[in-house]
């Protein structure tokens, strides 16, 4: 039997000669049987990797191209992003393979994890934190989460039910990025001298917090490494805090955005704060403040109001009868957004290149045609080759290929030494053909 250890337990130190402490996260051993508590910066442009998610899926017959390879005839859902179609490959007919046991939330679990749901709950990382463990700690933020419909759900998980909620706001997006703490190259404000003492917090209390770690249960460690990791990820702050960002001639700070997106006539400002929010992630990655972003634009099942439309999004792809051109009409505005914000990303220059190009981002949705939930036949964009990592301006029929092999592709063009990617029936130890150069 183990230890008790009193929830009021604190990892103690020395940090330049100063005694400091930390506490500790709410771990099973503080609780009974019931639940609850006992009594008592450089010179070269680095790669960056995306998501952009929208919910609802879209019409395949109006979506996949006809024709294969680099002379591909853009469809009418495509046509959107007719200027970025030399930046763009289009991937069509491939499966998620996993169990598709839940509408809207079994494909992107399974897509961005490559493992099904167990009781309706993701498993595992998805791609976006895999590589944010790989590349995120050299930035000030490891990741970057935000969206357009005001909501706090995502696909993007740290681990089981460990949700990334995004930021919905513009203005509150700013403050944090270019708010209090941030600097342009060449400024000289000095940092405080309280976020120095708090540097290197876990180097002095290492010692106690493997000792305790052995101390406590399997599911008990897990929490106290994700406490202490969190920590590490305020550590890399501060210490990005005390250096100026990287001398990339495309970072500024951009004008605030306004306070409030107000509805109109009951109707959210959807492309409003789309292009509010692209402009402001473009100089964060062109600040390099993070390389690793997830961007949902909307949810699953959202029964959004879109301009023109007689009713929600969702229930639109269920009930409008015939072609459903007013869920056609969703789906092109959606890709006219997405338009935006990859041609923001294009517009930043590096080099003799631009953001855009040194960049992966993964542009996709929660099924094939949301009437039936399908996903089979998976809609898949890839933006941005990755610095020249991945092949661009072409459309490739998986005819049936594992999802997971783009995901697989992916993790490798970004610099992720992948032997695999998913489990079980999502599994692969293969890249997709034809992504590569």
């Amino acid at each position: 039997m183990k230890a008790r250890i009193h929830r009021r337990t604190l990892l103690k130190g020395l940090l330049g000669g100063a005694a400091i402490s930390i506490g500790l996260p709410p771990l099973e051993c503080f609780v009974n049987a019931n639940g609850t508590a006992y009594a008592g910066g450089g010179t070269s442009f680095p790669k960056r990797f995306g998501v952009f998610f929208w919910g609802n899926g879209v019409l395949p017959a109006r979506w996949d191209p006809t024709s294969e390879g680099a002379d591909y005839a853009l469809t009418p859902q495509l046509m959107p992003l007719a200027a970025l179609k030399s930046d763009l490959t289009v991937i069509s007919a491939s499966r998620v393979l996993t169990t598709n046991s839940s509408p809207h939330l079994s494909g992107p679990a399974g897509l961005f994890t490559g493992d099904a749901l167990v009781g309706g709950t993701v498993t595992r990382p998805s791609i976006d934190q895999l590589l944010a463990q790989e590349i995120g700690g050299e930035t000030r933020f490891r990741s970057l989460e935000i969206g357009v419909q005001r909501s706090d759900q995502s696909y993007s998980f740290a681990g089981p039910n460990q949700v990334n909620p995004p930021e919905t706001s513009p203005r509150a997006f700013f403050n944090r990025l270019f708010g209090e703490g941030f600097r342009m190259p060449g400024e000289t404000t000095a940092v405080d001298p309280r976020v120095r003492l708090r540097r290197s917090v876990l180097d002095a209390v290492g010692a106690q917090a493997g000792d305790l770690r052995n101390r406590l249960g399997a599911s008990d460690r897990v929490r106290l490494d994700q406490h202490l990791e969190g920590i590490r990820g305020l550590e890399r702050q501060i210490a990005r805090l005390e250096e100026n960002p990287p001398s990339l001639a495309a970072c500024r700070r951009p004008d605030a955005p306004p306070e409030a997106f107000p509805d109109v006539d009951g109707r959210p400002p959807m492309s409003a704060i789309s292009h509010a929010m692209a402009d402001l992630m473009a100089m964060a990655l062109a600040c390099d403040q993070t390389r690793v972003f997830f961007n949902m634009y909307s949810q699953s099942v959202n029964n959004t109001l879109f301009p023109g439309a007689p009713a929600g999004h969702h229930q639109l792809t269920h009930d409008e009868p015939g072609e459903q051109p007013m869920v056609d009409a969703i789906v092109r505005l959606i890709m006219g957004d997405l338009a935006y914000f990859l041609s923001a990303l294009k517009a930043v220059h590096e080099g003799d290149g631009n953001l855009l190009a040194h960049s992966i981002v993964l542009c996709t949705t929660d099924c094939s045609l949301g009437k039936s939930h399908s996903i089979d036949d998976y809609p898949m964009l890839i933006a941005g080759g990755g610095g020249g990592a991945l092949a661009t301006g072409r459309h490739i029929a998986a005819r049936g290929d594992n999802s997971s092999k783009v995901m697989l592709s992916l993790l490798r063009a970004m610099g992720v030494r992948a032997p695999e990617f998913g489990v079980g029936a999502g599994r692969t130890t293969d890249g997709l053909a034809g992504l590569s150069p």
